[in-house]
Protein backbone atom coordinates (compact mmCIF):
# COMPACT_ATOMS: atom_id res chain seq x y z
CA UNK A 1 0.00 0.00 0.00
CA UNK A 2 1.09 3.52 -1.15
CA UNK A 3 0.35 6.58 0.87
CA UNK A 4 1.18 9.46 -0.98
CA UNK A 5 -0.30 12.18 -2.14
CA UNK A 6 -0.83 13.99 -5.89
CA UNK A 7 -3.13 16.34 -7.30
CA UNK A 8 -3.42 16.60 -11.09
CA UNK A 9 -4.62 20.21 -12.23
CA UNK A 10 -5.85 19.41 -15.97
CA UNK A 11 -6.22 23.50 -16.54
CA UNK A 12 -9.19 21.97 -18.86
CA UNK A 13 -6.97 20.74 -21.14
CA UNK A 14 -7.56 16.94 -20.39
CA UNK A 15 -9.87 14.91 -18.72
CA UNK A 16 -9.52 11.35 -19.95
CA UNK A 17 -6.66 10.63 -17.09
CA UNK A 18 -8.43 8.13 -14.40
CA UNK A 19 -5.74 5.66 -15.03
CA UNK A 20 -2.95 6.97 -14.00
CA UNK A 21 -4.16 7.02 -10.05
CA UNK A 22 -3.39 2.75 -10.59
CA UNK A 23 0.14 3.81 -13.02
CA UNK A 24 1.11 6.22 -10.31
CA UNK A 25 1.04 4.03 -7.61
CA UNK A 26 2.16 0.89 -8.99
CA UNK A 27 5.55 3.06 -9.70
CA UNK A 28 5.44 4.56 -6.18
CA UNK A 29 4.81 1.68 -4.80
CA UNK A 30 7.77 -0.23 -6.91
CA UNK A 31 10.07 2.69 -5.85
CA UNK A 32 9.56 2.24 -1.97
CA UNK A 33 7.67 5.61 -2.15
CA UNK A 34 5.76 6.62 1.14
CA UNK A 35 4.55 9.56 2.62
CA UNK A 36 4.89 11.80 -0.11
CA UNK A 37 3.36 14.26 -1.96
CA UNK A 38 3.54 15.83 -5.56
CA UNK A 39 1.56 17.79 -8.44
CA UNK A 40 1.29 16.98 -11.94
CA UNK A 41 0.08 19.79 -14.44
CA UNK A 42 -1.16 20.01 -17.97
CA UNK A 43 -0.13 23.19 -19.62
CA UNK A 44 -0.55 24.27 -23.24
CA UNK A 45 2.35 24.90 -25.80
CA UNK A 46 2.54 28.60 -24.95
CA UNK A 47 3.09 27.95 -20.81
CA UNK A 48 5.69 24.76 -21.47
CA UNK A 49 7.58 26.71 -23.95
CA UNK A 50 7.81 29.79 -21.44
CA UNK A 51 9.17 27.26 -18.24
CA UNK A 52 11.41 24.95 -20.59
CA UNK A 53 12.76 28.99 -22.37
CA UNK A 54 12.89 30.17 -18.16
CA UNK A 55 13.70 27.16 -15.88
CA UNK A 56 16.20 25.19 -19.35
CA UNK A 57 16.97 28.31 -21.45
CA UNK A 58 15.76 25.86 -24.22
CA UNK A 59 13.15 28.08 -26.71
CA UNK A 60 10.94 25.44 -28.14
CA UNK A 61 8.07 23.71 -26.72
CA UNK A 62 8.70 20.50 -25.01
CA UNK A 63 6.73 17.47 -23.71
CA UNK A 64 6.90 17.00 -19.76
CA UNK A 65 9.14 19.20 -17.64
CA UNK A 66 10.12 17.91 -13.82
CA UNK A 67 11.33 20.01 -11.01
CA UNK A 68 12.19 18.35 -8.13
CA UNK A 69 11.85 19.59 -4.89
CA UNK A 70 14.22 17.50 -2.59
CA UNK A 71 18.04 16.69 -3.37
CA UNK A 72 17.78 14.42 -0.67
CA UNK A 73 15.19 11.90 0.14
CA UNK A 74 15.75 12.24 3.76
CA UNK A 75 14.69 15.83 4.50
CA UNK A 76 10.97 15.85 5.63
CA UNK A 77 8.44 18.36 6.48
CA UNK A 78 6.16 17.28 8.99
CA UNK A 79 7.12 13.45 7.89
CA UNK A 80 6.40 14.44 4.35
CA UNK A 81 8.76 13.63 1.40
CA UNK A 82 7.96 16.77 -1.09
CA UNK A 83 8.78 15.42 -4.52
CA UNK A 84 7.80 18.28 -6.39
CA UNK A 85 6.03 19.01 -9.66
CA UNK A 86 5.62 17.52 -13.27
CA UNK A 87 4.26 19.84 -16.15
CA UNK A 88 3.11 18.04 -19.25
CA UNK A 89 2.08 19.33 -22.54
CA UNK A 90 -1.29 18.16 -23.56
CA UNK A 91 -1.01 19.58 -27.30
CA UNK A 92 3.01 17.76 -27.63
CA UNK A 93 1.49 14.80 -25.85
CA UNK A 94 -1.44 14.33 -28.52
CA UNK A 95 1.20 15.48 -31.52
CA UNK A 96 3.38 12.13 -30.33
CA UNK A 97 1.20 9.76 -29.90
CA UNK A 98 0.20 10.13 -33.22
CA UNK A 99 3.51 10.58 -34.38
CA UNK A 100 4.78 7.69 -32.50
CA UNK A 101 1.31 5.60 -33.91
CA UNK A 102 0.23 5.27 -30.10
CA UNK A 103 -2.81 5.79 -27.68
CA UNK A 104 -2.80 8.97 -25.91
CA UNK A 105 -3.28 6.94 -23.30
CA UNK A 106 0.24 5.11 -23.70
CA UNK A 107 1.63 8.35 -24.44
CA UNK A 108 0.47 10.26 -21.44
CA UNK A 109 1.08 7.37 -19.55
CA UNK A 110 4.86 7.46 -20.45
CA UNK A 111 5.34 11.03 -19.35
CA UNK A 112 3.52 10.85 -16.36
CA UNK A 113 6.04 7.80 -15.54
CA UNK A 114 9.30 9.54 -16.86
CA UNK A 115 7.98 12.79 -14.67
CA UNK A 116 7.73 11.30 -11.88
CA UNK A 117 11.40 9.26 -12.16
CA UNK A 118 12.77 12.65 -12.21
CA UNK A 119 11.22 13.48 -9.01
CA UNK A 120 12.74 10.35 -7.67
CA UNK A 121 16.07 11.13 -9.04
CA UNK A 122 16.53 9.08 -12.24
CA UNK A 123 18.16 11.03 -15.22
CA UNK A 124 19.21 10.31 -18.72
CA UNK A 125 22.23 12.00 -19.23
CA UNK A 126 24.06 8.91 -19.69
CA UNK A 127 23.69 6.08 -21.38
CA UNK A 128 23.97 3.81 -18.48
CA UNK A 129 21.66 6.10 -16.97
CA UNK A 130 19.20 6.48 -19.94
CA UNK A 131 19.13 2.52 -20.06
CA UNK A 132 18.03 2.01 -16.35
CA UNK A 133 15.58 4.63 -16.44
CA UNK A 134 13.71 3.50 -19.98
CA UNK A 135 14.06 0.18 -18.71
CA UNK A 136 11.85 1.07 -15.11
CA UNK A 137 9.17 3.13 -17.52
CA UNK A 138 8.96 0.25 -19.60
CA UNK A 139 8.23 -1.90 -16.79
CA UNK A 140 6.14 0.23 -15.11
CA UNK A 141 3.64 0.65 -18.41
CA UNK A 142 3.99 -3.07 -19.07
CA UNK A 143 2.92 -4.06 -15.44
CA UNK A 144 -0.20 -2.29 -15.88
CA UNK A 145 -0.62 -3.47 -19.77
CA UNK A 146 -0.46 0.03 -21.02
CA UNK A 147 1.03 -1.01 -24.30
CA UNK A 148 2.28 0.23 -27.63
Amino acid sequence: MVDCDYTIVDNDLYKDYDYLDSLIKHTLFHEKVNNAIFSIIFVNDEEIHKINKKYRNVDRVTDVISFAFEDNEDILYNNIRVLGDIYICIPQMQRQAKEYGHSEKRELSFLVVHGLLHLLGYDHMNKDDEEEMFSLQELMLNDENIKR
